[in-house]
């Protein structure tokens, strides 16, 4: 399965910056897209290194997007550049342009950690744009971490400012998720009972169960390591492909 190795210029950050695409080796009409978010010490390489996902796609006719954003938290930071906005208006717009995918094809977002933060955050905001959205150990409650965390407080404020001007924004899932139901999309939520984020997790599956309609949370042994990404990125890929043909 070919990977394309991309250097584009962004018009948003005003620079180069890097995305990997692994798809078929034609393009055709029934072609969905899936982006897939790396995590908070990784780049757009990370899941190509430490997984098989090359493997795993074979037999799944995916278009499967792997974005750079550094240590954004796939956020328009407030000290730094708009990643949020380039990942959402500029980078689909552009690699769909150029992979001529289909207008009306299914389209799926997933991650890991700070991407698992990531791909919720996208669908959340944008319900009506992905058919699923998967989160593998995501960092479901940053305004907890951030609060527990104490070694994170520069970080986190170069990005979001504030406690308080995260607490209500669109980059805070607990808000938006305890704030409105969702009846469009699947979202698949994943952790490892021995990963450091688990009642992160917890916490958000109680406000989720009562708001999205389609919605899934597995708890099963594993911790935040690329033994349980590698397992569980192969359940993404089955479930994902599943709603593509109407299972």
């Amino acid at each position: 399965m070919p990977v394309f190795r991309v250097s584009l210029r962004s018009e948003v950050l005003g620079q180069g910056i890097d995305i990997n695409v692994l798809g078929p080796d034609k393009i055709n009409k029934k072609t969905a897209v899936m982006y897939l978010l790396h995590g908070r010490s990784d780049d757009c390489n990370a899941w190509l290194n430490s997984t098989r996902l090359t493997s795993y796609a074979e037999k799944y006719n995916f278009l499967i997007v792997m974005p750079e954003v550094r240590l954004s938290y796939y956020a328009d930071e407030y000290m730094g550049q708009k990643y949020w906005t380039y990942l959402t208006e500029e980078l689909t717009e552009k690699v769909e342009n150029w992979f001529n995918v289909n207008p009306k094809a299914k389209r799926f977002v997933a991650g890991l950690s700070m991407g698992g933060y990531g791909a919720f955050k996208w669908a959340l905001n944008y319900p009506d744009y992905f058919a699923g959205a998967a989160s593998l150990s995501g960092a479901m409650d940053v305004l907890d971490l951030w609060s527990r965390d104490v070694m994170r407080d520069d970080e986190f404020k170069r990005v979001f400012q504030s406690k308080r001007q995260f607490s209500k924004s669109e980059n805070n899932l607990m808000y938006l998720v305890k704030n409105q139901k969702y009846n469009e999309g699947y979202f698949l939520q994943m952790c490892g009972t021995e990963d450091f984020l688990i009642e992160d997790n917890r916490r958000f599956n109680k406000l989720a169960e009562k708001q999205i309609k389609h919605y899934d949370y597995v708890e099963q042994a594993g911790d935040h390591n690329w033994d349980y990404w590698d397992m569980t990125i192969q359940i993404v890929l089955e479930k994902f492909n599943d709603l593509v043909v109407g299972k």
